[in-house]
């Protein structure tokens, strides 16, 4: 479970509004409190993917080693990673699963031209070949809304990868 503010999430949305048609991405900074991933910071990060912005993001090493030296010397944790997929579903994609590491929280939200969509967070789980849906807290209203049409419109053979344990 994931737990993102009301603000962290507008910032998520607005980011990728301010890249549409291109991929946004960022990084989720936080603490884990009783097994729960709490967001303190989202932090947007150029996206450095050199093959095409509009369907892939890549964090360079030089940001993901700056990420781990500020950690070490007393900041937050990295506890995942969000990006937008313009014109398309909050969902992963094969790329998406290609290059996550398991124990990060991935948080996709749909953009397009006239706003954002849906916005979900997946897991990976160690020997399970996809991503699991991530809840996101505060669970209420609108968010579990989101969630719970992301989820039906899903194939079966999907839900199951995705809620697989």
């Amino acid at each position: 479970m994931i737990r993102l503010s009301d603000e962290q999430e507008a910032a998520i949305r607005a980011h990728a509004v301010r890249d549409y048609p291109y991929e946004c991405c960022g990084a989720l900074l936080g603490r884990v409190e009783n097994g729960v991933k709490v967001i303190a910071e989202v932090r947007p990060i150029e996206n450095t993917h050199e093959d095409g912005h509009e369907r892939r993001f890549q964090i360079s090493a030089d940001q993901m080693f700056a990420l781990m030296v500020e950690e070490r010397n007393g900041g937050w944790t990295t506890l995942g990673f969000y990006h937008s997929h313009p014109d398309h579903p909050a969902r992963p994609s094969q790329y998406d699963r290609d290059h996550a590491f398991e124990g990060y929280s991935y948080v996709i939200v749909s953009s397009r031209k006239d706003g954002t969509g849906n916005l979900t967070s997946w897991e990976v789980v160690e020997n399970v070949p996809s991503f699991r849906a991530e809840r996101i807290e505060p669970w209420e209203g609108p968010r579990q809304q989101q969630y719970e049409a992301v989820m039906a419109a899903l194939t079966d053979e999907d839900r199951d990868r995705c809620l697989a344990i």
